[in-house]
């Protein structure tokens, strides 16, 4: 082996001893697990003041992650991007308000339900809307970007325009500028309750359907049988209901 051969080598064996790999590919350590949210869909899992993340999703991950034996790592990143970043070993799973559907199901793998919803429709008081049946597509109706929601839009021909979040969603309602929101009817009430100018709206009809929210996993992760077993223990030990009660007074989201 010449000079410049084992200067090379000599160089590489430093870099790598200097710079070890991360497991994954996520930077999370064995002592720590991973859950990704878009942290801008309250009273699930939002942003507060002091730059921390909070939320009925992110009560769920700590307890799961304090089960594991585990610290908490609760990543926000953007929705229409979220599934990507788990494929690419970003963080270990999300678990964020994601709904279970066939389309997701053929490129990740999902806990069982840790809570049920459904995408309902919210309008102004004034604008004289009764049910999304009143739509059609000279309708303008806003939802945040890679949710399950364009389905609705589509099936009942009202014409989508997609937001980042519901924060953006609701003020462009609240403003005026479009007919209507399809987002989850819990996440609805919540806004409504607490925006400015949240009393300007209404919600119209009922649920559309029952949507089921799952902790996705890359395919065959052994994580997805290990976070099911969590889940069951905590629904039978009633941590789920707490949690519920939390951020839901007198309603057990956790239950069908």
């Amino acid at each position: 082996m010449n000079f410049f051969k084992i200067v090379t080598v000599s160089i590489c064996v430093l870099l790598l001893a200097a710079f070890p790999l991360a497991a994954g590919g996520s930077g999370d350590t064995a002592d720590t697990i991973s859950f990704a949210g878009s942290g801008g869909y309250p009273p699930f899992n939002f942003m507060l003041d002091s730059g921390d993340i909070d939320g009925f999703d992110v009560d769920v991950a700590k307890e799961i992650a304090k089960r594991m034996g585990k610290e908490l790592k609760y990543v926000t990143t953007s929705w229409d991007g979220i599934i990507e970043g788990l494929r690419a070993g970003r963080y270990d799973g999300i678990l964020g308000s994601m709904g279970i559907t066939d389309a997701r199901l053929e490129i990740v793998d999902f806990s069982t339900p840790y809570y049920y919803s459904g995408p309902q429709l919210i309008v102004r008081k004034d604008s004289g809307i009764s049910s999304i049946e009143d739509l059609d597509k000279s309708n303008n109706v806003a939802l945040a970007t890679g949710t399950t929601f364009a389905d609705d839009a589509e099936k009942y021909g009202v014409t989508p325009k997609f937001y980042e979040d519901d924060n953006q969603t609701l003020m462009e309602l609240i403003n005026g500028r479009v007919d209507g929101v399809l987002t989850d009817r819990i996440v609805g009430l919540n806004a409504m309750n607490k925006m400015k100018g949240g009393d300007k709206l209404t919600l119209a009809g009922s649920v559309l359907r029952t949507e089921k929210m799952g902790v996705a996993f890359k395919k065959n992760s052994p994580l997805t049988a290990e976070v099911n077993k969590i889940l069951e223990d905590m629904r039978a030990d009633g941590t789920m209901t707490a949690i519920s009660n939390k951020w839901f007074p007198g309603q057990d989201i956790t239950v069908e």
